[in-house]
């Protein structure tokens, strides 16, 4: 179990670096399809895991230039006081009911994903030069 655990938490940091995302997206699934946990403590597991992920990639857009703190700070202040009812409300609600909306959140995730890439292909390149000069 131990080294399964590593092997997500090396996959979802370099999925992570590489995408811009982790918890949600990459560790509840593999938590709840590959360690067997249920869905609310593949949430739990993740919020916690996501922490160090989330920090030290912030840490290392910044020193790109990419990282607009004020901005992060203000969402991150925000999102975490929400996250209270979050918690609040997923361990009032019934599992499976958690587990098929999450399920319906990531296809409509997925679905709005293609189709933006899909416009951006028919659309043609960007004509503005990579480095934005």
């Amino acid at each position: 179990m131990i080294a399964l655990a590593i092997i997500i938490g090396v996959a979802a940091g370099v999925l992570s670096g590489l995408f811009g995302v982790g918890g949600g997206v990459l560790l509840v699934p593999t938590l709840a399809l590959v360690l067997g946990l249920d869905h609310v403590e593949a949430e739990a597991t993740s919020l916690l895991a996501i922490i160090p992920v989330a920090a030290v990639g912030a840490w290392r857009q910044r020193s790109y230039g990419n990282l607009d703190v004020r901005s992060g700070l203000a969402i991150g202040a925000f999102a975490a006081v929400a996250a209270v009812a979050g918690v609040v409300l997923v361990n009032a609600l019934p599992v499976e009911l958690v587990r098929y909306a999450f399920a319906v959140l990531m296809l409509y995730v997925a679905w709005r994903m293609a189709t933006s890439a899909i416009r951006q292909l028919r659309a043609g390149p960007d004509p503005t030069p990579p480095d934005g000069q």
